[in-house]
């Protein structure tokens, strides 16, 4: 006589453990697929690629502040209520002319917009507006607009940094 196969009994311990157990990864995996993080976890305008410092951000006295656009756009920035002058590289120049490769261009201590990258960025140093940052909360507010449609249809983005 040939022996009797037993039938595997069901544990439904194992079973209810082993579901949660899978159902817990399947949950982890979601999570972190639509997690957003840097960049993309704060409120930024789609017309900023991206942003130093950012909202929230912590930095030292001078660190620079810059912005980068999506192409097309042009800018200025306002910083703790004092909107600084703004440069244009393209503006550089002596006279119109294009410097020579390798020439030293002297650069203003004001707000620098590149027309060619699209972005601006400000450094505080001696002449600047601002000089340093003292240690605190600082705001910033960038106001910007697409070059095709002039500052009449300016937007505007604001956010807080803080200074060690």
């Amino acid at each position: 006589m040939a022996p009797r196969l037993s039938r595997l009994r069901l544990d439904r311990e194992k079973l209810f453990v082993s579901v949660a157990v899978g159902l817990g990864v399947v949950l982890m995996v979601a999570g972190f697929r639509t997690a957003d993080t840097g960049d993309e976890g704060r409120d930024i305008p789609a017309a900023i690629e991206s942003m130093t410092p950012g909202p929230g951000d912590q930095v030292l006295r001078q660190s620079q502040i810059f912005v980068d656009f999506v192409d097309g756009y042009v800018a200025e920035l306002e910083v703790d209520g004092i909107l600084l002058e703004t440069t244009r590289l393209d503006e550089l120049s002596s006279g119109g002319a294009v410097p020579s490769p390798g020439a030293q261009v002297e650069v203003p201590p004001t707000a620098i917009y590149d027309p060619g990258r699209f972005t601006i960025s400000f450094l505080p140093q001696p002449g600047a507006a601002i000089e340093s940052f003292s240690q605190g909360p600082h705001s910033a507010v960038v106001r910007y607009w697409k070059a095709v449609d002039g500052p009449t249809k300016a937007r505007t983005f604001a956010w807080d940094f803080t200074v060690d």
